[in-house]
């Protein structure tokens, strides 16, 4: 396969995972500020939503202070913001329409069905009930379009590019998450494990789809260690960073046995996957969880530019 369309399946993945998870940070923030003052007064959800998108430099450059309208109106489509809402589903959108025979006809309807849904919305204009139907049509659409790859692509290098990217975005996304919560929306007058904390903590859960599934596998109240062992080290749930490289392990492996040899992305991929396996939370926790998500972003980026010199350039 030729590495320009390698590169076109693995960053058209990439930018449809990004537009979701920035719907699903969104949410989060809507769902914090609908609280009562008591428990979301003292914090701003709104400016952890462009620090989680990793654009709060260029925001301020705008922006003098993160409110809902002016987050909304960067995070969700301002032209000065390549990495919005809507510029994430024109590029996936333009990516897949220069790699269209490599994709099904179920991925490409799926896409361009977005496309057309989305691109009239005005994001200055977005009152709740408009923001919360164009959050859930941008999380469907992702939804549907990673169903439609799993389901309907031939398991061929092809599949293997388009989920690389995946990954590597939902990974890195997980990773900023779980930073921002930990080490920057908790109020520093505010008890851990108090009830403050106990929302945030549960509202980043529901934004992954992952509060009932945390429950079944602790049985317990929302604690934050429990958290981040669930979204870092439990292999069982999908959006973990372990689940995500095992997935980037596996796909990189059928990648070098394609194509006949081996190179510094599967080795980078083997570390991190090694290092979090060996992982234990309370280890974890006692060297400083911010500083193990630092690190783990910087092996992530690592990674995917190691994967763009061995295949995409």
């Amino acid at each position: 396969m030729l590495s320009r369309m390698a590169d076109s399946l693995y960053w058209l993945s990439r930018y449809v995972e990004r537009a979701e998870n920035l719907a699903r940070s969104l949410d989060t923030a809507q769902r914090m500020t609908g609280l009562p003052s008591s428990y979301a007064g003292s914090t701003n959800e709104w400016e952890s939503v462009v620090i989680t998108a990793a654009c709060k430099d260029s925001f301020d450059e705008i922006y003098s202070d993160a409110t809902r309208a002016n987050v909304l109106e960067y995070i969700v489509g301002s032209k000065a913001n390549p990495c919005s809402v809507l510029a994430c589903i024109a590029t996936a959108r333009n990516n897949a329409r220069s790699v269209r025979t490599a994709l099904t006809s179920e991925m490409w309807e799926i896409l361009n069905d977005a496309w057309n849904e989305t691109r009239t919305v005005d994001p200055r204009n977005l009152p709740q009930k408009d923001l919360s139907r164009f959050l859930a049509s941008v999380k469907e659409a992702s939804l549907r379009f990673d169903g439609a790859a799993y389901r309907t692509m031939l398991r061929t290098d092809h599949f293997w590019f388009q989920r690389l990217g995946t990954f590597i975005e939902r990974a890195d996304s997980m990773a900023r998450l779980l930073d921002v919560k930990y080490h920057l929306l908790l109020p520093d007058d505010e008890r851990v494990g108090g009830s403050l904390d106990y929302f945030q903590w549960a509202s980043l859960l529901r934004s992954v789809n992952a509060l009932t599934s945390f429950h079944w596998v602790y049985r317990e109240s929302v604690q934050p260690w429990l958290v981040a062992d669930f979204l870092i080290l439990r292999p069982e749930q999908p959006r973990s960073l372990i689940s995500c490289y095992k997935e980037l392990n596996e796909y990189l492996d059928q990648i070098a046995e394609a194509y006949g040899r081996q190179g510094p992305a599967q080795r980078r991929v083997r570390a991190t996957l090694s290092q979090l396996s060996n992982a234990k939370i309370d280890d974890v926790f006692q060297s400083g969880l911010h500083e193990f998500l630092e690190s783990f972003i910087a092996q992530n980026n690592e990674l995917g530019q190691a994967i763009s010199q061995q295949y995409l350039s």
